[in-house]
C-alpha cells in the first residue's frame, strides 16, 4: 500500500523562479490497485513520482510504502520496495551487459551483495522461461547485449527486471512515450499482463488519455500540484475522453491544456 499525506514541494523557493509543484497532496493506493495518472504539463505528475522514488525530498508531508515511512530514506534504500521503468529505454539497464546479466542484477535488488562470477545455469533457465512470457523471442538471446535491443525490447526487459522480485510498488514513468504506437501498444499489453497476473500495486503516469482510461482500475487526474479527479470502478470502465475532459473542467474550473494528451486519444 502507498499512503501519501500532505505532500508539498516548491522548487527554487524565495526566488522569482519559485514553482510550487505539489500542494499538500493526499493519496492512498491500496494493495493490488493499478492507478493511471494523467495531467497537463506542470501538473505535478513527475514531481509526485520522483518524490515517491526518493529523487528529492519533499518540503513537507509523509510517504509510506507498505506501512514503512520512506520520506527521509535515500533513493538507493527504497530500491528494495520499489520497481521503476523510465520513459527513456536507455535507462534502467546496463547496455554493455547481457540480458541474463541484467536480470541477475535485478534479481539481487535489496539483497546484500556478494561476489558471484557469471550467471548460474539454473538462473539462466529461469530467465529463459521468464523471457518467453514476453513473446518477443528474447528467451533465445540471453547472451545478447541489452544495448543491441530495440527500444520496445529494452523496455520489455526493463519491465521484467522491475517486477522480478514483486516490488511493493511499481512506478511507470511514461514508459511508452518514446516508442512508436505499435511498439507502445505491445509494451502496454505486457505491462497489463504482468501487473494483473502478479497483482502488483502500480502507479503509471501517461500523457495518453486513451491509455489512462483503458488500463488500470483507477484513474487520477492532476492539476496544479494536486488531485483534481479520482475515478475508479464501473465509472472508470464506462468513461470516455470527452466525459473526462468535461469532469476535469467542472472540477478545476479550467480547460485541459495539454494538446499532446488530447490529440493522443
Amino acid at each position: 500500500m502507498l499512503k501519501i499525506t500532505d505532500l508539498q514541494k516548491t522548487f527554487n523557493p524565495g526566488t522569482v523562479n519559485a514553482k510550487t509543484a505539489l500542494c499538500g497532496l493526499d493519496l492512498t493506493i491500496e494493495d493490488g490497485e493499478f492507478v493511471t495518472v494523467i495531467g497537463g504539463n506542470g501538473a505535478g505528475k513527475s514531481t509526485l513520482l520522483n518524490a515517491i522514488a526518493g529523487v528529492w525530498k519533499p518540503d513537507y508531508g509523509k510517504i509510506e510504502v507498505d506501512g514503512i515511512d520512506v520520506t527521509g530514506m535515500p533513493e538507493h534504500e527504497r530500491a528494495k520496495f520499489l520497481g521503476r521503468v523510465f520513459q527513456d529505454p536507455m535507462r534502467g539497464t546496463s547496455p554493455d551487459m547481457e540480458i541474463a546479466e541484467n536480470l541477475a542484477i535485478a534479481s539481487r535488488r535489496g539483497i546484500k551483495r556478494k561476489f558471484v562470477w557469471g550467471v548460474k545455469r539454473g538462473d539462466r533457465e529461469k530467465y529463459k522461461e521468464l523471457l518467453s512470457t514476453l513473446e518477443l523471442g528474447l528467451e533465445n538471446r540471453l547472451s545478447t547485449k541489452v544495448g543491441l535491443l530495440s527500444g520496445g525490447q529494452r523496455q520489455a526487459v526493463t519491465l521484467l527486471m522491475a517486477t522480478l522480485n514483486r516490488p511493493k510498488l511499481l512506478l511507470l514513468d511514461e514508459h511508452t512515450a518514446a516508442l512508436d504506437p505499435k511498439t507502445a501498444a505491445k509494451v502496454l499489453y505486457l505491462t497489463n499482463k504482468i501487473v494483473t497476473e502478479n497483482k502488483l500495486t502500480t502507479l503509471m503516469i501517461t500523457h495518453n488519455m486513451h491509455d489512462a482510461i483503458k488500463y488500470g482500475n483507477r484513474l487520477i487526474m492532476m492539476h496544479e500540484g494536486n488531485i483534481a479527479l479520482d475515478i475508479s470502478g464501473e465509472k472508470k470502465q464506462k468513461l470516455t475522453i470527452e466525459q473526462l475532459l468535461k469532469l476535469f473542467e467542472d472540477s478545476s474550473g479550467s480547460k485541459f491544456g495539454d494538446d499532446k494528451a488530447i490529440l493522443s486519444k
